[in-house]
């Protein structure tokens, strides 16, 4: 054996040979999920046979069922995959030591951030949801409900804590949540300005929806704007007359 060999060299033929068909497997389950994602998007699930996306990723039907065993699976998968990354993302935020408005800034711009580069999986979710099976769509509820108690808590603690006015919790994390959720559907790649600086801003948005302003020191003027956005945002809750 050539002792000048990396060790990746050294591997026989069979080896390698492994190692390439490995690779070239994960390039189409990758390429399987993400094109079944965009169908289900834009057709729906119900939409969408195995067929369109074996088409989608230049397979036939016969071969496409060598990477997934039914168009259920694959929902199945991009589904649990959205859920636990979002739970995880926002109760990783929500245990932070940060102050609680450094915690919800934190929070909007990392969901803008995901929803921005994930917004086909997340189309795709939105669309399927009432078209969930029984078993998926209670982990799916499970999932949102954890996100927003996740958010809702460390919006209480700001409350709590003088940080945020004294708002209904709930409400102002559906709030912020259905912001950040947006995200996937009107932004594009390209779109000006990038979107790190829209994530920047929402984040300052967010914060500022729900903090407190210290009206004794303020100038007059920002203590009119806050009471003028109080009453917006008051006017936005009642029912249509």
């Amino acid at each position: 054996m050539n002792k000048n060999l990396s060790p990746d060299d050294q591997q026989s033929p069979n080896t390698n040979t492994s190692r390439s068909s490995g690779a070239r497997r994960e390039t189409l389950e990758s390429a399987i999920f993400e094109q079944a994602a965009r169908l289900f998007a834009e057709r729906g699930y119900a939409g969408t046979t195995p067929q369109d996306i074996a088409d989608a990723v230049g397979l036939s039907r016969q071969n496409l069922y060598y990477y997934v065993k039914s168009k259920e699976e694959i929902l199945a998968k991009l589904v649990s995959e959205m859920t636990i990354r979002s739970v995880e993302s926002v109760e990783e935020i929500a245990n932070e030591k940060g102050t609680p408005p450094d915690r919800v800034r934190n929070f909007t711009r990392s969901w803008v951030l995901d929803r921005a580069a994930n917004r086909t999986r997340f189309r795709m979710l939105d669309r399927s949801e009432s078209v969930l099976p029984p078993e998926l769509a209670e982990q799916f509820l499970r999932g949102r409900r954890a996100a927003l108690s996740a958010l809702v808590r460390v919006i209480t603690e700001g409350i709590d804590g003088g940080w945020f006015r004294d708002i209904d919790p709930r409400v102002a994390a559906l709030q912020i949540i259905g912001m950040c959720n947006w995200v996937a559907w009107w932004y594009e790649p390209g779109y000006e300005p990038e979107i790190a600086s829209i994530a920047e801003q929402m984040a300052d948005s967010a914060v500022a929806m729900i903090s407190r302003v210290d009206r004794a020191s303020a100038d007059p003027r920002v203590v009119v704007d806050s009471i003028a956005g109080d009453l917006d945002r008051l006017r936005a809750l009642l029912p249509p007359s």
